[in-house]
């Protein structure tokens, strides 16, 4: 009777240890920051981010379907200190460091900026799609582009197919945030 009371101890302990794991989430990262001071933060429908072309194909119209909404997160270096840019930049890091749940896709620097691009899904039919860049002279952030069955290729030729100068403006605010001055 005792071994069967040390036996079933011994369970919930295993059970409690590895449930409270001290792991973080993208999905924490992105609720925890949401609200603390100094972020830019928001949950945006693919709608208010891009328009398609009149004369877009259907596979660009599907691929904007394919995309539910984009969260962004990003922490200005004019809103923040050395450390705490460091610290955040450090915590995103480790979200991906050795995940498994991400697979890299591609990584560049670029006008100051080191930028990975991480996906979650088959390569060919991703379920979400998370850019995370970093640079002392902008600061740190992440997108996540969530949504069905999203091919990478036809990305690509959506963002060269779609408006951002009327309806876009969102995306165009964004990318001011980036200091990227580029029109898409």
């Amino acid at each position: 009777m005792k071994n069967k009371y040390k036996i079933t101890a011994l369970f919930v302990l295993a059970l409690l240890v590895t449930s409270c794991k001290n792991e973080k989430s993208l999905q924490s990262y992105l609720v925890e920051t949401s609200n603390k001071k100094g972020f830019y933060a928001g949950d945006f429908p693919i709608g208010s981010l891009f328009t398609p072309k009149k004369n877009a194909s259907t596979d660009v119209l599907q691929t904007i379907k394919s995309i539910k909404k984009v969260n962004i997160v990003f922490l200005p270096v004019a809103n923040t200190s050395t450390a705490e840019y460091n610290t955040e930049k450090e915590t995103l890091k480790g979200i991906f460091k050795d995940n498994k749940t991400y697979k890299s896709l591609m990584s560049m620097k670029a006008k100051g900026m080191n930028i990975a691009v991480y996906y979650s899904g088959k390569s060919n039919a991703i379920d979400e799609m998370v850019a995370f860049g970093y640079g002392e002279k902008v600061g740190v952030g992440v997108a996540r582009l969530l949504g069905n069955n999203i091919n990478p290729e036809q990305v690509i030729l959506m963002l060269q197919n779609v408006d951002v100068e009327n309806e876009g403006a969102l995306l165009q605010e964004m990318l001011g945030l980036f200091q990227v001055n580029k029109k898409l």
